[in-house]
């Protein structure tokens, strides 16, 4: 199965965000006939801002001339550090394939070329969140688990 991965542009918006939101109905459990309007207006602002000034990169996997998967880098700095010292960051993020074509090298290839993409732009610092499902395959990629992290709920409240 040979995919190929195309970079999505600002002229793919429409697409990004069919996608976009069938990734958030799917990790997020959502039913599918309930409407996420700001949250979907929200993610269409994000790729207007990020993606002409490099703050982004997103792209399809395409096996023939469907589109089976997709994925995206988010490129950031953070404050320059001894593990990390040109501050540059990138969070992979977004990566999902059609259940249809899972275990067939399509999420490993998407992950590598936006890894490289990152590298290319000189970033050391590539990190993720993952669920259960796909811890092994970032493994056999090479991530490693961070330790040491704690995230603030601001939705709860006292």
């Amino acid at each position: 199965m040979e995919i190929l991965i195309r970079e999505a542009t600002l002229d793919d918006i429409d697409l990004l965000m069919k996608w976009r939101m069938e990734v958030l109905h799917e990790v997020f459990v959502i039913p599918q006939n309930q409407p996420m309007y700001r949250l979907e207006e929200e993610n269409r602002c994000y790729y207007q801002r990020t993606q002409p000034v490099g703050e982004h990169i997103a792209c399809f996997a395409y096996l023939k001339d469907e589109i089976i998967g997709c994925g995206g880098l988010c490129l950031y700095r953070e404050m320059p550090s001894p593990d990390n010292p040109t501050g540059k960051c990138a969070y992979l993020m977004n990566i999902y394939t059609r259940p249809t074509f899972r275990k067939r090298g399509v999420g490993e290839t998407i992950i590598k070329w936006l890894v490289k993409q990152a590298i290319q732009n000189g970033i050391s610092k590539i990190y993720l969140e993952t669920s259960e499902a796909g811890k092994r395959l970032y493994m056999k990629i090479g991530f490693v688990p961070m330790q040491d992290m704690m995230k603030l709920p601001t939705d709860k409240k006292d």
